[in-house]
């Protein structure tokens, strides 16, 4: 498939973003901007000319309820499309869909459709998170030739990005709350839609989030992980634990893995960049996982600009613990009739790889959600230039916690009808855990023996 260029709208944008890399952070003219015609993490705070993108307005902690089990209720919940989006009329919206997202519609036109509902934009964070976020805009730099940071605190990096591989870290290192502990699922459905679940339990845990955390010797650290599969039985007890570093050329990541059958700790190089992800059957690759993550060290990396597009937002609806898995897994696609589709502005950088470099991945188009940092569709492209594999974020705002995430990562792959669904929680015993706090000691391969006991 031909790759669509995408146009700079720089009358809505009001700024001047070359595409070349820029090392130098911005001026405290331009930082001052956020909070004023930018939003405290740099998107624009005004909505679009004919009002169906609207101005940023926050949302309160106290925008909808939350149950025993932390689940939060649909603040959205009362509205009806605007129109739906199907096979017989996409060609009207082609110019607001990435190439990714009309190729679903080729692949299956007789199921595969987009509601489209009343845009909001209510995503915040705690007012730290703004304040560093406007300390990173005038002091964070890129090192070693994009691949690292320097002089950077937490969050958002580069909230007025001048380059497309500062968008990427912008995704990279967004806030998702500091630390979490959650309960998730992964299926891999065949193309007639049976599917096993794997089960996992997760912690992330962002370095100034550590009690024993010293931020006049930050190091090359950026969070701690740590993934347990507990379930099916065969998987049962596999622990994985990774020390994520924010210059990964300089100082690669770190990560291991104990084999519960094995019972034993070694170190796991292939936790990166294509190496397989974790139970998925070859569907998506180790730097899929949150969309993205990792070096960025493998692409050129070129910012293309922003655009208006339809992207999943609000997702309220398909993380109701009132669903089954059942509800949600269907053949060839999650089930359509559960997504909310909003239009959003997106920047859109395209990655191209580099030359002497190998992934199974030779370009990737990311479309990066303007009000939070997060990828929401990433499309892939195989060494033939074809397209291949399409991403798409399901985006919930915990506003109980203030906390800009996803409800369901999917990867489509259109060449075997298959697909990956990532973090449902649906019917687990409990949502996401924000806000607890660990030491570095409960992240060290020593500690994954009692992790992993069945």
């Amino acid at each position: 498939m031909k790759i669509t260029k995408t146009l700079f709208l720089a009358g809505a944008l009001g700024l001047s973003l070359p595409a070349v890399s820029v090392m130098a952070a911005v001026s405290a003219a331009e930082a001052d901007k956020l909070g004023k015609s930018l939003t405290p993490l740099g998107a624009e705070m005004a909505g679009n000319a004919d009002g169906s993108i609207p101005a940023w307005k926050p949302m309160p902690k106290n925008a909808g309820t939350v149950d025993s089990k932390g689940f939060l209720s649909d603040p959205f919940a009362s509205e009806k499309p605007l129109f739906t989006i199907t096979a017989q009329n996409v060609d009207q919206y082609k110019d607001k869909l990435a190439p990714g997202q009309y190729a679903m519609f080729k692949r299956y036109p007789e199921t595969y459709k987009m509601p489209v509902y009343p845009s909001h934009r209510g995503i915040t964070v705690p007012d730290e998170v703004f304040a560093a976020t406007k300390k990173n805009a005038v002091n964070a730099k890129l090192i070693s030739d994009g691949n690292g940071l320097e002089n950077y605190i937490s969050a958002v990096p580069f909230p007025i990005p001048q380059s497309g591989v500062e968008v990427i870290w912008n995704h990279i290192t967004r806030y998702r709350g500091g630390s979490l502990r959650r309960l998730v699922t992964q299926a891999t459905p065949q193309p007639n839609g049976a599917y096993n679940l794997v089960h996992f339990e997760e912690q992330i845990v962002f370095r100034d989030k550590m009690k024993d955390y010293d931020p006049a010797n930050a190091g090359n650290i950026l969070f701690y992980y740590k993934q347990k599969v507990t379930a099916p039985a065969r998987l049962a007890g596999d622990v994985f634990l990774v020390h994520e570093t924010l210059d990964q050329v300089k100082e690669p990541r770190l990560a291991w893995v104990y084999n519960a059958g094995q019972r034993r700790v070694r170190r796991a190089p292939q936790v990166s960049y294509d190496g397989p992800g974790t139970a998925a059957d070859g569907l998506r690759t180790s730097d899929n996982f949150d969309m993205y993550n990792g070096s960025p060290d493998r692409y050129d990396w070129k910012l293309e600009g922003k655009k208006e597009m339809y992207i999943a937002a609000n997702s309220y609806k398909i993380d109701s613990p009132q669903l089954k898995y059942d509800d949600i897994i269907k053949a060839g696609h999650i089930n359509q009739d559960l997504t909310r589709y909003e239009l959003r502005r997106v920047w859109h950088v395209t990655a191209t790889l580099k030359e002497g470099q190998r992934h199974i991945y030779a370009k990737r188009d990311f479309y990066i959600d303007e009000d939070t940092w997060q990828a929401a569709v990433i499309d892939h492209y195989d060494g033939r230039g074809q397209l291949w594999r399409v991403a798409e974020s399901h985006a919930e705002y915990f506003y109980d916690k203030q906390v800009p995430w996803y409800a369901l990562e999917t990867l489509y792959d259109l060449q075997s009808g298959r697909y990956v669904a990532m973090g449902m929680k649906n019917e687990e015993k409990q949502a996401y855990d924000y806000g607890f706090t660990a030491t570095t000691a409960e992240f060290t391969p020593s500690s994954l023996r009692q992790e992993g006991i069945r």
